[in-house]
């Protein structure tokens, strides 16, 4: 009864003005306008520090926004999706860090939902600097989903809070192949 009491106190103490918790954010600034997201830091600590530290220390100074996932550019796919991808683009880029482990959403009880922020991977254990932005719910992203056949899915780490008309902006510029024909340049810095 006491637990349920103080669940309740702490839920609506942040649904109060200033009471929220403060998570990290950082601005991805791109000539079609401002991404700002939050970095959860408590919940995925160690994708957060990960991003975090590529930000930090301007790792991410070549960034693109380089690949968009629509439901037309995907025919061949059993289980659509709907993202923007960016990131460094070159696997021997001299910025990038070593690959992280993976923290999977039933460890974080993080979704992909709308503006869901997270890391890009092929095996379980080998994200570093790709990102990506979910447009729309993508379930199929979490842990126990069908895009990537090894079920783990990827590891969500934050959210936008402003500039989801810029990712949607971005999703629909010129593509061949999920690939955009002009990479959208990427300027990021932390804001909080």
């Amino acid at each position: 009864m006491i637990k349920n009491v103080a669940f309740i106190l702490l839920f609506l103490l942040n649904l109060l003005p200033g009471c929220r918790k403060k998570y990290p954010q950082v601005v991805m600034k791109t000539p079609y306008g401002d991404i700002v997201v939050e970095i959860y830091t408590d919940k995925a600590p160690v994708t957060a520090a990960n991003f975090l530290r590529y930000v930090d220390e301007h790792r991410y100074r070549d960034a693109v926004f380089y690949r968009v996932v629509t439901p037309d550019n995907q025919p061949h796919n059993k289980v659509k999706i709907e993202v923007i991808q960016g990131g460094l683009l070159r696997e021997d880029h001299p910025a990038m860090l070593p690959p992280i482990p993976h923290e999977t959403t039933a460890m974080t009880g993080l979704r992909h939902l709308d503006g869901t922020l997270s890391m890009a991977r092929d095996a379980p254990g080998t994200a570093s600097s790709e990102f990506f932005i979910c447009v729309g719910d993508q379930p199929e992203l979490d842990y126990g989903g069908r895009r990537n056949p090894d079920g783990q899915g990827f590891a969500a780490f934050g959210r936008v809070i402003r500039g989801m008309d810029v990712v949607r902006k971005i999703q629909h510029l010129p593509e061949k192949k999920q690939m955009l024909v002009h990479p959208v340049k990427i300027t990021m810095e932390r804001i909080k």
